[in-house]
């Protein structure tokens, strides 16, 4: 019975804190190409994230190791790994912004890899006990 109670306990002490602190920034981080497609746009960045960009000693070095963009091979292309694409990340506003080097290429498929949001676990991986010491990142797969 005591057992029960102190692991209830540690559970409703682990949970509290955690949903105290996520209320900051309900909404889900957006990634999605710009209305002319020529790059992505990263929207609902949450305040404490878009403050430490915003305040980055070296902003280029920080964007880059919190977003990377990959194209993704074509059914033709099987044998053919994922490869990064190149361009230039800038925070405009309470958006960060990826310009490529060169054009999306209509029809093909883009993976894009971001810290920008991302936690260690909400309250139900607490609860499961999924917690990770690494940061998960989120992807998302854009089709141009």
């Amino acid at each position: 019975m005591v057992k029960i109670f102190v692991r209830i306990l540690m559970a409703f002490c682990a949970i509290s804190p955690v949903c105290s602190c996520t209320s900051t920034n309900s909404k889900p981080l957006l990634i999605g190409f710009s209305a002319d497609s020529s790059s992505i746009v990263f929207g609902n960045i949450d305040q404490p994230g878009l403050l430490q960009l915003k305040n980055a000693p070296a902003a280029d070095s920080v964007f880059y190791d919190v977003v990377s963009v990959l194209q993704t091979p074509s059914d033709k292309d099987t044998a053919i790994k994922e490869m990064p694409v190149k361009g230039q990340i800038s925070l405009n506003g309470e958006e960060v912004v990826f310009v490529p080097e060169e054009p999306f290429v209509k029809g093909r498929d883009y993976l894009v890899i971001t810290y920008l949001n991302a936690r260690f676990g909400n309250a139900e991986d607490i609860m499961k006990g999924k917690v990770n010491y690494s940061i998960k990142p989120l992807q998302k797969l854009l089709t141009r």
